[in-house]
């Protein structure tokens, strides 16, 4: 399944840096406000030391992760909502991602001018923010007119999505975003045709100094960040753009021995990635031999047999049973002769809720 994420922020922020250190892509990251036009995208690997244990027990031709898409999307200024700095084109372009990371800038360089002048991200995310919100108020106010014929007419549907809408319209003109005003996923997913921006799932990146890195502090500005997440029912993380694009144009080993000299444990885009992989709430399995050893991405609460129609629509349709291991019991026993012996592999059926970690054998017929 394809999923995209979009990396918003006002110009400057360090979101194209970012974006080059994550895919290495070398597009520009120049120090004048909207230096992206059109938004860059890159295709990411989500790293999964589980991929690699079951890589050294099949040795199989070919090894395939799972991917994340994450868009460059220009910087976005205050009165984007109507068009300033190209905002409508850029805000066009958020409406095609599963999910939003909004860096706010807490490093200081005087040669890299600010948009507004200081370092203050808490603003910053507010600007943002308030900008994807009137944009959604305006979609939600013309959609209502354009449902109104609709709804006196009897569509039940339209009565439904209209219902909803008139709920969150009056919160929404108080500053809040709809993934703070709909609690069910039900309702969400009613109103989901209208891409509204601030129905999307977001997660906060501070992009920060190295000092910060190397002395291990956590700033005040960061605090106030994990507050802003918080209040908003997400996370937030920090990485130093320009640490984490030296450290990815070096080599598997120089990167470990970057690393090490900083005290991380892994990269902070690591980090950021396997964030937006939780932020969409998705969970990985494995199909696993000695052809191909492939990790597949899927939602919370898939069946087996809707997992099944991730890989192909005709296993899914022809579904039999899924026999399944866990990736850790595989890790333990060594090999699948073992597991047999031990009892450890089952079988399930479609209606079987497919765990992080799985490792399924899918048998079908068309």
């Amino acid at each position: 399944m394809g999923l995209k994420v979009g990396i918003v922020g006002l110009p400057n922020a360090g979101k194209s840096t970012i974006f080059n250190a994550l895919t290495k892509s070398g597009i520009a990251a120049e120090n004048y406000p909207f230096c992206t036009i059109d938004p860059n995208v890159g295709i990411v690997h989500v790293p999964d030391n589980r991929l690699l244990d079951l890589q050294t027990i099949f040795n199989p031709k070919t090894t395939i992760n799972t991917i994340i898409e994450f868009v460059d999307i220009a910087g976005l200024v205050k009165g984007a909502s109507k068009g300033e700095g190209l905002g409508n084109q850029f805000l066009s372009h958020i409406r095609d991602v599963d999910a939003i990371i909004n860096v706010a800038r807490l490093f200081k360089d005087d040669n890299v001018s600010h948009v507004e002048g200081s370092i203050n991200p808490q603003r910053d995310l507010e600007i943002i923010e308030m900008e994807l919100l009137l944009k959604d108020i305006i979609s939600i106010e013309k959609h209502l007119e354009k449902m109104e014929k609709l709804c006196k007419s009897g569509d039940k549907q339209a009565q439904i999505v209209s219902k909803i809408l008139e709920k969150i319209l009056p919160e929404m003109n108080k500053g809040t975003l709809v993934n703070n005003i709909l609690t069910t996923e039900v309702e969400k997913e009613q109103i989901k045709h209208l891409a509204l921006l601030t129905n999307k799932p977001i997660l906060y990146l501070a992009n920060i100094d190295e000092a910060e890195i190397i002395n291990k502090e956590t700033s005040s500005n960061y605090e106030l960040i994990k507050q802003h997440a918080k209040n908003n029912n997400s996370t937030a993380i920090k990485i130093c753009g320009n640490l984490e694009y030296e450290i990815s144009l070096l080599e598997k080993e120089e990167k470990q021995q970057y690393l090490n000299e900083f005290n991380l444990l892994e990269s902070g885009l690591d980090k950021l990635i396997k964030s937006a992989y939780s932020l969409l709430k998705l969970k990985t399995f494995f199909t696993a031999g000695e052809k191909e050893v492939r990790a597949w991405t899927i939602k919370q609460g898939m069946s087996a047999q809707e997992a099944a129609g991730v890989i192909h629509s005709d296993m899914e349709r022809g579904f039999i049973k899924a026999e399944i291991y866990s990736v850790y019991d595989i890790k333990k026993y060594g090999s699948e002769t073992n597991l047999k012996e031990a009892g450890k592999i089952r079988q399930e059926g479609k209606g079987y809720k497919v765990e992080d970690g799985d490792v399924i054998y899918f048998k079908f017929n068309v």
